[in-house]
């Protein structure tokens, strides 16, 4: 859902139309604010709401994304693609069969991803490349780690949970952790051997 949105918003001149105007920062914040309601609401919606919602946060987090089409290469956005998913998919399996516990690791992560989201926010005013770099090599690594955390998290929540009401919701609010660790390691890749148009 998020790379048809972002494709289509790309080459159908959307985003570039929006890129432009005050709506460019809704398109950019909104899904931060759909996610910060998916969190401390999902308790009280639906099954069915609960899923649209996180539909609607991946179309939303599409259209958010649909820049890299315009400031990287097609075969550049695939090959990090695929190289964020293989990565993703071994350090998520290995969260779930590792017996070590990854909880101590949990506050470095949480720590780093905070420090992640502070300096992008600095950045965004300074333009550095050289915080830039940093920001990406730190960001793979924090959200690596956190992709084999959240995984484990979740493998105990369910095992603890099982046959427990409203395990649907939870499910969907495990998909939004792991489907958020996925993204900003895509994105981190990108930035840090992205191949840029010309």
């Amino acid at each position: 859902m998020t790379g048809f949105v972002a494709y289509a918003s790309a080459a159908s001149g959307v985003y570039a139309a929006i890129a432009g105007t005050p709506l460019f920062w809704l398109v950019l914040l909104a899904p931060f604010g759909l996610a910060l309601l998916l969190s401390f609401r999902i308790g009280q919606m639906s099954p069915a709401a609960a899923q649209a919602a996180f539909w609607g946060y991946a179309a939303l987090m599409g259209l958010s994304l649909a820049g890299i089409f315009l400031v990287y290469t097609g075969t550049s956005i695939a090959r990090v693609f695929f190289i964020s998913a293989a990565t993703f998919a071994a350090t998520a399996a290995w969260g779930y069969a590792t017996r070590t516990d990854l909880s101590r690791f949990g506050s470095f992560l949480v720590m780093g991803l905070i420090g992640v989201v502070l300096a992008s926010l600095v950045n965004l005013f300074v333009g550095s490349s050289a915080l830039q770099f940093a920001l990406s090599v730190v960001g793979v690594v924090v959200f690596t780690g956190l992709a084999a955390w959240d995984t484990q998290r979740l493998k105990t929540m369910f095992v603890e949970n099982r046959g427990v009401a409203g395990t649907g919701n939870m499910a969907i609010m495990g998909a939004l952790m792991l489907y958020l660790d996925f993204v900003n390691l895509f994105i981190s890749l990108l930035q840090l051997v992205g191949v840029r148009r010309d």
